[in-house]
């Protein structure tokens, strides 16, 4: 699957607060990814439709320091009688910089929009 680019773009509303919640929990390298949010911009979507996105962050960044290419945090989506339908997975390159967000998802359908942060359920994620 290759990204679809677009005109770069600032985060719109859902998805700012989005990765504020999910950066929210703490983690070593959340403090400089909280911090690189007001230089994100989108700049591109995974599939026409979709609330999976690429993202860019602008210079000049603090950056991070992660071990890996996902911040560590489980962030599950749940439907309002509590059931998992899906996840939130937020990208980062070379442990660094924010990348992306993704939601994936376990229903039939895929979602067209971001949940609503009162169904996101965040926790850091264990080793």
């Amino acid at each position: 699957m290759t990204p679809i680019p677009i005109t770069p773009r600032p985060l719109n509303v859902s998805e700012r607060a989005v990765l504020e919640l999910i950066l929210s929990v703490d983690f070593d390298g959340a403090s400089a990814l909280r911090a690189q949010l007001d230089h994100v911009e989108v700049v591109a979507i995974w599939v026409a439709g979709s609330p999976s996105i690429d993202l860019r962050v602008r210079e000049p960044v603090l950056r991070a320091s992660l071990p890996a290419r996902l911040v560590p945090v489980d962030a599950q989506v749940l439907d309002p009688s509590g059931e998992y339908i899906g996840e939130l997975l937020v990208w980062v390159d070379d442990g660094a910089v924010l990348s992306g967000l993704e939601y994936a998802w376990v229903t039939d359908e895929p979602p067209l929009h971001l949940p609503a942060i009162e169904d996101i359920h965040v926790t850091a994620d264990q080793p």
